[in-house]
């Protein structure tokens, strides 16, 4: 099991952002491990990607499709925003865990917003990183 325990093989984590006053801001998503990294999918305009912007401190923990039951500990990460070379990458190991259904909602997506409409994260352990 990577560093990252359940949130590392779960189907769903919770990636928690942080605004700024410090107000923990959860959201459920996909994510795949990449080595000693945990890469996750989101879209580009989103707030958690403008907080991480801001703040590349989160926790990830493995959680239920809605984000309301959580499983095994918060590990906490640094969060990066990748370019458009390592979104394509994300996009290939989420395709790649989730099969058809991770497929369609790539391409689904691309079809929607274009391929920058969707940007790749990728979390490295706040331990290794200290």
């Amino acid at each position: 099991m990577s560093g990252f325990g359940e949130a590392g093989t779960a189907k769903y984590v919770s990636l928690t952002t942080f605004r700024k006053d410090g107000t923990p801001v959860a959201t459920p998503l996909w994510a795949a491990l990449d080595g000693d990294r945990l890469v996750l999918w989101t879209r580009t305009e989103s707030w958690k990607v403008k907080r991480i912007r801001r703040n590349p401190a989160v926790t990830v923990q493995a959680c239920d499709a809605r984000g309301g039951k959580l499983f095994g500990e918060p590990v906490a990460g640094r969060a990066e925003i990748l370019d458009a070379a390592g979104t394509e990458r994300v996009r290939g190991l989420i395709i790649a865990k989730y099969g058809i259904a991770g497929r369609i909602t790539v391409l689904g997506s691309t079809l929607r917003r274009g391929k920058g409409g969707t940007v790749g994260l990728s979390i490295g352990l706040e331990e290794l990183l200290s």
